[in-house]
């Protein structure tokens, strides 16, 4: 019912393209009693002139009752709509446009109360009934090939390759500090030698036999392999739970039981494979040599997510190109019975190539490919040009201003990636994500710091924002209020909108949109007034200052949420 729920949860976020949708979800059942799942869609309004919101349902409807046989126009329909719309707490007026378009005017007084909820609470996630545990599947380095084959053959060749140039490795460490040049090596030995090779094979083996030196030699690599990758996660603020393929060696052998007594497998060509309802391509779960593939470990790793970790969302980030692999991996798993798609969501995150300013794949000049740490120290160089440029070593502590660079240059080089669709491939551009006009992380930065400094700049302390948060209402008069105020409490739609379909760069464009208006208000709208010659603080208009702060705590949050970390000067 509607006048009851109110803001259900005082404390948390009201999104208010679901309560709008509900209040014309009970518009149209009243109006339209018979029609099942009748089309649902409101839009917040670009233009202020038609209002805040608009419900779309009316075209759509004329639509369905069409096909049925029942001729009305979507403008009467719209009118019937409109005529139903139960009482409640935010409409203040609606009006029909167009064909059948319902514009919605909201309650000044109703959204001035959202943003002082938002100030006195913080800025809150949605609140869920129960907590959902979710496992993400990401980063998948490749060991010795830095981040960006089939572990056995890998490790067989680096293993001979150990023996040769480090004969002692098993009581001295053997100092490999470039493991890619090393693997490199190995490699060519690997083309070029028949005998090599030959080694290489049989270190696999006794590898897979667990013999207890080669165990060593594969941890000794494995370790190298680990440090390096470390420091990318270190710049990049990430916190991980290895579990690499060998780490689910020991389950496959039970999955493969479980296929064979359930009756799923088919023998081909001395291979055992599994065909999954409308997959045209099957799942090869055991090699014709008796080993075990991606298809094995992956559904060996959904089982484990499944029944051990107990997760509500397994999220799978890798390149685009393995679509339909974890397409066939998620239909076996739900063949055999593991879980329903209603109870447990179960997804591929699917991303593009980036590519280099030639639009062709990103390479180095000699045409090896980009490690991701040479990229980072790049950015840090970079960064740090920049902030000089701008004269800010001048006028920063030299600690201010390592922060400073590394916030710019870590924060550009993950919101350059987040802020395309990631399904595109995009070009990569030190210029553009650096430059700080436009929608880079560069440009937020500097908009944050900004929006931070006004309050210290008048010398207005916590202790007086804190109070005038109880005390003072956020007035929207003036038409940039209004703008921004409706712009700030858009925030959980969006929130809503990524957790649906895992596309990130909506929270980005919203953040910068965000920015963009903040501008426009704070340059129609004074906060501080200051005396012209003496540069005194002559008046605060507080009610301001509280939608500055606001919308800071927004795009903090926001910021959070990306993994950028904004610095308080910059």
């Amino acid at each position: 019912e509607i006048q009851s729920l109110n803001l259900q949860n005082d404390n948390e976020m009201l999104n208010i393209n679901q309560r709008l949708q509900q209040i014309f979800g009970e518009a149209i059942n009243t109006a339209y009693p018979g029609l099942e799942n009748p089309p649902l869609t409101v839009t917040p309004n670009q233009q202020a002139k038609f209002g805040d919101y608009q419900c779309n349902s009316a075209m759509a409807m004329a639509q369905v009752m069409k096909a049925k046989g029942r001729k009305i126009s979507p403008r009467e329909i719209a009118e019937k709509i409109v005529q139903n719309i139960p009482n409640n707490e935010l409409i203040e007026r609606t009006e029909i446009a167009g064909p059948g378009f319902i514009n919605v005017h909201l309650k000044r007084m109703f959204v001035s109360k959202l943003l002082s909820s938002l100030l006195v609470n913080g800025v809150k996630p949605p609140s869920l009934k129960k907590k959902k545990k979710v496992v993400v599947d990401f980063s998948s380095p490749n060991i010795a090939k830095e981040m960006h084959v089939d572990w056995g053959t890998q490790f067989g060749m680096l293993i001979a390759h150990l023996q040769d140039k480090f004969p002692n490795y098993l009581s001295v460490s053997p100092p490999i500090g470039d493991l890619q040049a090393f693997y490199k090596e190995s490699k060519k030995r690997f083309d070029e030698d028949e005998e090599f090779k030959r080694r290489a094979y049989q270190c696999v083996v006794k590898l897979q036999s667990k013999e207890p030196d080669f165990i060593k030699a594969w941890n000794l690599i494995c370790d190298v392999s680990r440090n390096e990758f470390q420091k990318v996660y270190n710049c990049l603020d990430i916190r991980i739970e290895e579990r690499g393929e060998s780490y689910y060696q020991d389950m496959m052998t039970a999955v493969i039981k479980e296929f064979e007594e359930k009756g799923l497998v088919q023998l081909d060509e001395g291979r055992k494979i599994v065909f999954a309802p409308g997959q045209s391509i099957p799942l090869t779960i055991v090699k014709s040599d008796g080993g075990y593939t991606y298809d094995t470990s992956d559904l060996a790793a959904i089982k484990n997510r499944i029944f051990d970790e107990k997760a509500d969302i397994i999220i799978y980030v890798t390149d685009s190109g393995q679509a339909v692999h974890f397409q066939v991996v998620f239909a076996a798993a739900q063949l055999i019975g593991w879980y329903d798609p209603k109870v447990i969501r179960v997804e591929h995150a699917g991303f593009g190539v980036v590519l280099g300013e030639d639009k062709k794949k990103f390479k180095t000049r000699s045409g090896d490919t980009v490690r991701l740490m040479d990229l980072l120290e790049e950015g840090l160089k970079r960064s740090m040009d920049k902030l000089k440029e701008k004269g800010r070593d001048k006028v920063l502590t030299p600690e201010d201003l390592v922060k400073a660079q590394r916030a710019v240059a870590f924060g550009c080089i993950k919101y350059a990636d987040l802020s395309h669709n990631r399904i595109n491939d995009y070009v990569f551009s030190f210029d553009k994500m650096l430059d700080d006009r436009g929608n880079t992380a560069a440009y937020l930065l500097y908009a944050f710091t900004r929006i931070r400094s006004i309050a210290r700049l008048a010398n207005i302390q916590e202790a007086t924002l804190r109070t005038a948060v109880e005390t003072t209402e956020v007035l929207l008069d003036h038409e940039k209020e209004w703008k921004l105020g409706k712009c700030i409490l858009r925030f959980p739609e969006i929130l809503q909108k990524i957790t649906d379909d895992l596309l990130l760069h909506t929270l980005c464009d919203y953040l910068y949109e965000l920015a963009t208006t903040f501008t426009e208000f704070y340059d129609s709208c004074y906060c501080v007034e200051k005396d012209r010659q003496t540069g005194e603080v002559v008046k605060i208009n507080m009610c301001r200052m509280l939608l500055c702060e606001a919308t800071a705590a927004v795009m903090a949050k926001g910021f959070d949420i990306l993994g950028i970390n904004p610095v308080e000067r910059m």
